[in-house]
C-alpha cells in the first residue's frame, strides 16, 4: 500500500494525514459496545480523503484501485457497531462536505450523501412544510447517507416502517470501485444492494428520499408505576390510526431517573414512562386517550413554560441509541441490545423477557409498524459483566422467540440486520471485485464457505426469490 503515491495522484482533493485527524475520523460510536471497544480500539486509517463532488469521488477510488488501497466510507459517524471503521487502514473517504441540498419537490428531497438530517428538514420545512419521513436519534448530527448505509429506521418508524421497505428510500447514485469508476442509478428492489450495506458495494454521491408533512411535533412524558402498563399503553396508543404520533417509547424505571437528568425534576424515582411526540392537532385527543389509559401526563411541551423546557433535549434524544448514550454517560458499565418482539404475542414476549434479568436488563421499547402490523423492537438498557454472560442473555432471547440484532458484531450478518445473498454477492463482485471497499465487513464476501442462506431473522433480508 503506497500511501505517498497515493497522495500525489490525488493533488487538488483535499487530504489530511495529520494523525490526531485520521484516528479522530477513523472512529464511531463502537464504544458503546465493551465488546467492540476491545476489539477496534486501535484501528484508524492512513488518510482522510474528503472529496466535495462526484467527479472527485471516481478519481479518488479510481487512484485507490490503482495503488490497491482499500476505502471506508464515512457519514459523519454516528454509527454504533463499527461501521465506519477502517479495518485494514487505507483511505477513510470523508463524505462531509458533499452536503448540498439539490431539489425539493412534493414528497421528495434531492441531497449529497453528507447533508445532515436536521439541515434537510431545515431547507423542507421552509420550502414546503416537509420534513423526512424517519430519523435516528442522531438526527442533528447524522448524514443522509450515513443513515442509508448504516441506519435502519427511528424516529418516524411508528408511521413508516424502516429504511428496510419499499418506498423510505426513492433513488440512490452509487459509484463502483473500479480502475473506470462508474455511477448507478438504483432504484425499486436494488437499492436493497445498498441500504444497510455499510459501503461495501459502492459509495453513495447522491440520495432521494420521501418527504411526509412537517409538524411542530410536542413532546409528551407521560409516567406509570409499572412498565407493564407503560407498555401496553405503548401498544394500544400505536394502534390509535386517529392519533397522530412520530414516536411512542417506553421506558422501565430505574432508566428515566438515574439517566434522564435534565427530566428528572418531573419524573419520581421508580416510575416508568412512556415518551411521546405527538402532532399538535392530534394533542388534545391524546391527552384523552391518555386519561382514559390511567398514564400520568408527568411532562407536555405545550403546556411547560420556558423556563420549564430550558436546556430540556428533545424528545427523540432520550429515545432510539440516545437512550443508551444518556445512560453510558452516568455508568460507563452499561450496554445495551437490539432485539424484536414479533407480532402478533410482542406484548406476552415483552413481559416475560422484562421479567427474566431483574437488576441486570432493564426494558426499553420503540413501536413501530413492520410489514403493516404494530409491534415493538427492544433496545433494553444491559449491566455488562462479562461476554460470556452477554451471550447468554443474547442466547435467553433468541431461545424465546425474540430475535436479536447484535450491536457486539461489526459484520454486517453477524450484527443480524443484512442477509447477504448471491445477489448480493454478485453485484460485489460486480462494483468491487478486488474487494476495497470497506473491507472485513461481510462475511460472505470474506469467507467463501460463510452459509448465507442462515434460517436466522435478518432485518434487511436478501433478495433472492423465497424457494429460490
Amino acid at each position: 500500500m503506497d500511501i505517498a503515491a497515493l497522495k500525489r495522484d490525488l493533488e487538488g482533493i483535499k487530504v489530511d494525514d495529520h494523525p490526531a485527524i485520521v484516528q479522530q475520523k477513523s472512529r464511531d460510536f463502537y464504544w458503546y459496545s465493551p465488546v467492540l471497544k476491545q476489539q477496534l480500539d486501535h484501528i484508524t486509517g492512513d488518510l482522510v480523503v474528503t472529496p466535495r463532488t462526484e467527479a472527485e469521488v471516481i478519481s479518488v477510488l479510481a487512484a485507490c484501485y490503482r495503488h490497491g488501497v482499500p476505502v471506508t466510507p464515512r457519514g459523519s459517524g454516528t454509527g454504533n457497531y463499527g461501521q465506519a471503521m477502517p479495518l485494514s487502514g487505507g483511505v477513510v473517504l470523508n463524505l462531509a462536505e458533499m452536503n448540498d441540498i439539490r431539489s425539493i419537490a412534493p414528497g421528495r428531497v434531492v441531497t449529497g450523501p453528507g447533508a445532515i438530517l436536521a439541515d434537510i428538514d431545515k431547507a423542507t420545512r421552509a420550502h414546503s412544510g416537509q420534513e423526512l419521513r424517519l430519523s435516528p436519534s442522531t438526527y442533528n448530527t447524522a448524514s443522509i447517507g450515513g443513515f442509508i448505509a448504516g441506519g435502519s429506521g427511528g424516529v418516524g418508524s411508528i408511521n413508516f416502517g424502516g429504511l428496510r421497505d419499499f418506498g423510505n428510500v426513492l433513488r440512490l447514485r452509487v459509484v463502483t470501485m473500479e480502475a473506470e469508476p462508474r455511477a448507478q442509478e438504483l432504484t425499486g428492489e436494488d437499492l436493497h444492494k445498498v441500504t444497510h450495506a455499510y459501503g461495501t458495494n459502492g459509495i453513495i454521491t447522491e440520495v432521494e428520499m420521501p418527504l411526509a408533512a412537517a409538524y411542530d411535533w410536542v413532546d409528551v412524558i407521560v409516567g406509570f408505576d409499572q412498565f407493564m402498563d407503560a407498555a401496553r399503553y405503548g401498544n394500544a396508543l400505536a394502534c390509535q390510526d386517529g392519533i397522530l404520533t412520530k414516536l411512542i417509547t417506553p421506558i422501565a424505571a430505574p432508566v428515566p431517573w438515574l439517566y434522564f437528568k435534565r427530566h428528572q425534576k418531573f419524573l419520581r424515582e421508580g416510575q416508568s414512562i412512556c415518551v411521546v411526540m405527538v402532532a399538535p392537532h392530534g394533542l388534545d385527543a391524546f391527552l384523552a386517550f391518555t386519561r382514559r389509559g390511567g398514564g400520568e401526563v408527568v411532562f407536555n411541551a405545550a403546556t411547560a413554560t420556558d423556563e420549564q423546557k430550558k436546556g430540556l433535549p428533545p424528545a427523540y434524544e432520550l429515545a432510539w441509541n440516545h437512550t443508551t448514550l444518556r445512560a453510558l454517560r452516568v455508568d460507563p458499565s452499561i450496554t445495551y441490545l437490539q432485539s424484536l418482539y414479533p407480532f402478533p404475542n410482542q406484548l406476552a414476549l415483552v413481559e416475560k423477557m422484562d421479567a427474566m434479568f431483574p437488576g441486570e436488563v432493564f426494558s426499553h421499547l420503540e413501536f413501530v409498524r413492520l410489514d403493516g402490523n404494530i409491534t415493538c423492537f427492544g433496545l433494553p438498557l444491559v449491566k455488562f459483566t462479562t461476554e460470556a454472560r452477554l451471550d447468554e442473555i443474547i442466547r435467553l432471547h433468541v431461545d424465546n422467540g425474540c430475535p436479536i440484532f447484535n450491536p457486539h458484531r461489526y459484520t454486517l450478518e453477524e450484527g443480524g440486520m443484512k442477509q447477504t445473498d448471491e445477489i448480493q454477492l454478485a453485484f460485489k463482485r460486480e462494483t468491487d471485485a478486488r474487494g476495497l471497499l470497506n473491507p472485513g465487513k461481510m462475511i460472505a464476501w470474506e469467507n467463501p464457505d460463510y452459509d448465507y442462506r442462515s434460517g436466522r431473522t435478518f432485518l434487511f433480508k436478501g433478495l433472492q426469490k423465497a424457494g429460490k
